[in-house]
């Protein structure tokens, strides 16, 4: 296993961005791990890089988009980035940011994934990104990037990417939904405002997003809620605000999604 690079970046202005991204693309290390913290509503222009990216949300909310969906990180969560794929990112809160870069080969993921990060994971991101000057033995850094490897894999799937539709009038409808989601948004409401047939419209949703209308708007929720509820704002308000009866209901779709209902799953991901 080839030694890796560490490295970490104080806050920086939009304007620093690029320069960082050509150090990135420019380094000869095969392994590289960087820290980095961004300021509350700092956008990152749409970029891509040679190698596969696993963003990792230290502390703090970020919205990444690329063509194909929206994908939400989290406190306790990090996206897989695949080499090649353009995305541009929002902070949605201060964010404090730990990344690794490796070689394409190493992952077999061909879209972006939201992974729950694992105690193991986030201890050799850490080590490799705050050992800074330290001594350390290149045979040291071989064993925990071959065991950082190792474990990515097997690190759970969650479904907080939003897949988006091309179709420009669909894409417009799920924008504004995203604005002021609903759980009582339905299918007729939605294929009217197109001009097409009930069946049409379900087609097309399924074709655009590779999903029924039913569990986009399920998980398009969940995922509008999420920042909010991790900002602190009580979950009785969210739900209501998100179209549901009742705070139950809301707390089972929660549960469906992340395993856990909303309070217990942003104390295990901020503990």
């Amino acid at each position: 296993m080839a030694k890796s690079y560490r490295h970490h970046l104080p806050k920086l202005p939009d304007a620093d961005h690029f320069r960082s991204l050509e150090w990135i693309e420019k380094a000869n290390a095969p392994v590289l791990a960087i820290g980095r913290d961004y300021a509350c509503g700092l956008t990152v222009p749409s970029h891509s890089h040679s190698r596969t990216q696993l963003w990792w949300a230290r502390s703090g909310v970020v919205l990444v988009y690329t063509s194909g969906g929206r994908w939400m990180i989290p406190p306790g969560h990090a996206l897989l980035i695949p080499a090649g794929i353009e995305h541009s990112a929002e902070m949605v809160s201060d964010v404090r940011m730990h990344s690794i870069y490796i070689s394409p080969e190493a992952s077999e993921a061909r879209r972006p994934l939201v992974l729950e990060m694992s105690a193991l994971v986030g201890s050799l991101i850490d080590e490799l990104v705050g050992a800074g000057n330290e001594a350390s033995s290149e045979r040291r850094e071989s064993l925990m990037m071959e065991l950082l490897l190792t474990e990515i894999p097997r690190l759970n799937q969650r479904p907080l990417g939003l897949p988006f539709p091309r179709d420009r009038k669909l894409a417009a409808l799920c924008r504004q939904f995203l604005e002021a989601p609903s759980a009582s948004a339905n299918i007729d409401a939605w294929a009217a405002r197109m001009g097409i047939s009930r069946r049409s419209f379900t087609r097309l949703f399924r074709q655009e997003t590779g999903v029924s209308f039913v569990t986009w708007r399920q998980h398009a929720c969940i995922f509008a809620s999420l920042p909010r509820i991790a900002d602190g704002e009580p979950i009785t308000t969210v739900a209501l605000d998100a179209g549901y009866e009742n705070v139950a209901a809301f707390t089972t779709m929660f549960r469906r999604m992340l395993g856990a209902p909303p309070s217990v799953y942003l104390r295990d991901q901020r503990t």
